[in-house]
């Protein structure tokens, strides 16, 4: 019995090495990654074409299985008894880790001289370290791999020393962003509409990278030590999986929608047919994740973990397949080409066709589709009404004014990030001076007034190993840390909010941004993280902020103001134009002088940013008044009780030392 089981685990074993090189070879022949070199045309020999396809799938999958494991170690995994310190299992995960993370970094060094030989169809042999070293520096797809090493060998590093939960959670999500260098070049970064096609493929990559690297990092625990571990971490992972087979699924959607341009180019081309396998290779592993809840969970709250291992073997090696194919995308032309020969320099600069004269109807349609604020906007509206259902589910009620708040702020993110209007941001000045109005005052405001956190506190559901950090717990930690009690101080949110306009619109930064997507995008992320930082300590209801006086909240606010109105004059008097060379390249001929609408963005600077701040000072000032009254009332209540017991209160003991203090002078 012992020997006909370990010729069963062999052939098993044999058998998935043989599939997973069988669709390797197969994909890489069938996605132009090898055959033979066309007469007249520039070679960089075989070992290059063979070598670069599978230089950069081993680096996938190291990447893959470092995700997987710091993620597994630092949030499904249970830890010690105090639940600070990671378990012995994720302890275990973190030393693999390192030595993947290792892995991850010498195939990503390696992809450098590939990709230079196979730029410029020479042998890799004849390839010269000035020319890898220029192609790191200064070319987008070379910066990127060298991010990706830099950030592998932090993590690579950083695993192999830290012990907390805490830590752990940090080097996962080093490990995470490790992943999302690549989707700054390739296909999706020279797609026509980059704006979903970069987001959506970065979307992509991380949901599928935590998918399959957090089933092979359960696949590690083993024996009797981290049977338990595993019936913990599988009902985690049964979450996670779920929620990253949406994002996989949608994400791939918008990304394949970009790249193929019609419905019809899904069977008429190669690049389709290699979706259409994809997506194939998706919906079983749906399936089989759906017969692991129903199955394969209650089998191991049992003790039975064979079952566990022969559907997750199976899946993995489904995932395999799927990565082969995804070798093979990355390595087909697209039907909708990256660089047309007929596009001009304002399309390649922007990513979509310069918008035509604004009108009302312009404003909302055609909308500028992003990924990112898609999922942001989905994600906030469907976790917050998830928590009012939950609410009323358990017999509480949560105030209508909150949700209205919380709906109108994403509503309102929505329609100046992906409606109509975002186009115009993109190449007017007054335009995007009004976005960024909007994005760092008005929806700030409106998302605080929701009172998220306040929600997520009450309706986050405990995890149900108390050795298991929950989201709840999480929550908390982030509360009460040493950054969050910093950043919530009123003077350092003010600094953060004033410095982000002045350093933004008085230095050269601001083209930059504007140059770049991801610049752009984290500019815009920032305006409403920076605005909801500002007016969570000013006006905020959560948990989590430091108790301040209404009088000094009231004039951090006035600073502000103060600010804010200086910067709109200082740019209306302004005789030169900020970004001159963006938008000198993007500016319409139809609409007026880069001067005179840069005029109309500081007045809209000025005049409109006053508006909500004066809603905000009067909701100050009459919190300041209730404030006040409470306090007077607590003192009629504390001297009622001292005359009725004949106690001294705290104003009688006040009175009594200014008297003994007037006698002693």
């Amino acid at each position: 019995m012992i020997f006909h089981n370990l010729a069963r685990r062999g052939l098993i074993t044999l058998g998935a090495v043989a599939l997973l090189a069988v669709t390797l070879v197969a994909a890489l022949r069938w996605g132009g990654g090898v055959g033979s070199a066309i007469p007249g045309l520039p070679d960089p020999g075989a070992s290059t074409r063979w070598g670069l396809p599978l230089v950069r799938a081993s680096a996938d999958v190291a990447g893959v299985l470092t995700a997987g494991w710091c993620v597994t170690a630092a949030f499904l995994l249970p830890g010690t008894g105090d639940g600070q310190l990671v378990g012995p299992a994720a302890y275990r995960m973190l030393r693999r880790a390192t030595w993947s993370a290792a892995g991850w970094v010498v195939a990503t060094l390696a992809m450098l001289p590939l990709t230079l030989a196979d730029l410029l169809g020479r042998p890799v042999t004849e390839v010269t370290f000035a020319g890898v070293r220029s192609l790191a520096w200064s070319v987008a797809q070379g910066r990127s791999a060298l991010a990706q090493a830099v950030l592998a060998a932090v993590v690579a590093v950083a695993a192999r020393i830290v012990l907390t939960r805490t830590g752990a959670g940090v080097v996962a999500g080093i490990a995470c962003l490790a992943l999302l260098p690549p989707a700054l070049t390739g296909h999706s970064a020279g797609a026509g509409n980059h704006q979903l096609a970069v987001t959506s493929l970065a979307v992509h990559i991380l949901a599928a990278a935590l998918w399959v690297g957090g089933l092979a990092a359960l696949l590690t625990l083993r024996g009797d030590r981290d049977r338990a571990a595993l019936s913990v971490a599988a009902r985690g992972y049964s979450r996670l999986a779920l929620g990253c087979w949406v994002a996989v699924a949608a994400s791939g959607a918008a990304n394949a929608a970009v790249r193929l341009g019609s419905f019809g180019e899904l069977w008429q081309s190669r690049y389709g047919l290699l979706v259409l396998g994809k997506t194939a290779a998706l919906l079983v592993a749906g399936a089989a994740g759906a017969v692991h809840r129903r199955r394969t969970l209650p089998a191991l709250d049992e003790r039975r973990p064979g079952a566990f291992r022969r559907l997750a073997a199976g899946e993995l090696l489904l995932f395999a397949a799927t990565v082969g194919l995804a070798v093979a995308l990355s390595r087909t032309p697209t039907p909708v080409p990256t660089d047309p020969v007929d596009s001009d320099p304002v399309t390649d600069l922007l990513g979509f066709t310069a918008p035509a004269p604004l009108s009302a109807a312009r404003v909302f349609w055609p909308p500028l589709l992003d990924g990112f604020f898609i999922a942001v906007v989905a994600v906030g509206v469907a976790g917050y009404l998830t928590g009012v259902w939950r609410m009323y589910r358990a017999g509480n009620r949560w105030p209508v004014a909150r949700t209205a708040s919380w709906l109108g702020g994403m509503l309102l993110l929505a329609a100046f990030t992906v409606g109509g209007f975002a186009r115009y941001a993109y190449v007017l000045f007054s335009a995007h001076m009004a976005q960024h109005m909007v994005l760092a005052m008005v929806v700030p405001i409106l998302l605080v007034g929701g009172a998220p956190v306040t929600l997520a506190l009450r309706t986050l559901r405990p995890a149900a190993d108390p050795s298991v950090r929950g989201a709840r717990d999480w929550l908390l930690l982030v509360l009460h840390s040493r950054p969050v009690r910093l950043l919530s101080h009123p003077v350092v949110a003010l600094a953060l909010y004033v410095v982000s306009l002045y350093g933004l619109y008085f230095s050269d930064l601001l083209g930059t941004l504007m140059r770049y997507h991801l610049g752009h995008l984290a500019m815009l992320t920032h305006f409403v993280l920076v605005g909801f930082l500002f007016f969570w300590v000013l006006i905020g209801i959560d948990p989590g902020r430091r108790a301040v006086a209404p009088p000094i909240l009231v004039l951090v606010h006035f600073a502000g103001m103060a600010f804010h109105a200086f910067l709109g004059v200082a740019l209306m008097q302004s005789r030169t134009v900020i970004a001159a060379d963006w938008y000198t390249s993007v500016h319409p001929d139809w609409a007026s002088s880069l001067l005179a609408d840069q005029r109309v963005g500081a007045g809209l600077a000025w005049g409109f940013g006053e508006i909500p701040a004066v809603a905000i000072l009067l909701l100050l000032v009459v919190r300041w008044v209730r404030a006040d009254e409470r306090e007077q009332r607590r003192l009629d209540r504390a001297a009622e009780r001292a005359e009725a017991t004949g106690e001294e209160d705290d104003l009688a003991r006040y009175n009594a030392f200014l008297r003994q203090a007037a006698g002693a002078d």
